[in-house]
């Protein structure tokens, strides 16, 4: 998909209502105040070797770094959130509240913009080292913790 066509999709999730209970797999649905939804993705498997991780992960990269600055043009300079912290106090025994511990334990990092009442989110997510990279976008109102 273009920046263009990611730009669309995350002016539509930003005009979505949440819903009223949690819905949808991970990665692909929300819940009371938060959405997320998958942009892009690599593709499933890599081969026996390895080879294809490093280029799927440039390709995706690539993306992102693209919708960073488009969205980065559009509402500034984002906040850049490192998440490790999250996944660290959820393991402790801490409440992490969605979107916030789906995140956290999918990526490192994300970049934030306030947009009016929400916060808008992008951010690379893999569930493990496995699995195809996701390029993902989300909109909460609950502030990270």
């Amino acid at each position: 998909m273009t920046t263009a066509e990611h730009l669309d999709t995350i002016d539509r999730l930003r005009a979505t209502a949440f819903a009223t209970a949690p819905e949808g797999a991970p990665g692909q649905g929300g819940g009371p105040g938060h959405l997320l939804v998958t942009l892009s993705r690599t593709r499933d498997f890599w081969d026996d070797d390895g080879s294809g991780r490093e280029e799927a992960a440039d390709q995706i990269d690539a993306e992102y770094g693209a919708l960073v600055q488009a969205l980065t043009d559009r509402w500034g300079e984002p906040h850049v959130f490192a998440v490790g912290s999250l996944l660290d106090r959820g393991f402790a025994g801490e409440e992490i509240p969605e979107p916030w511990d789906e995140v956290c334990n999918t990526t490192d990092h994300v970049h934030l913009w306030r947009v009016g009442e929400r916060w808008l989110v992008v951010y690379v997510a893999q569930w493990d080292k496995e699995f195809p990279y996701l390029l993902m976008a989300g909109t909460t109102v609950v502030d990270p913790p």
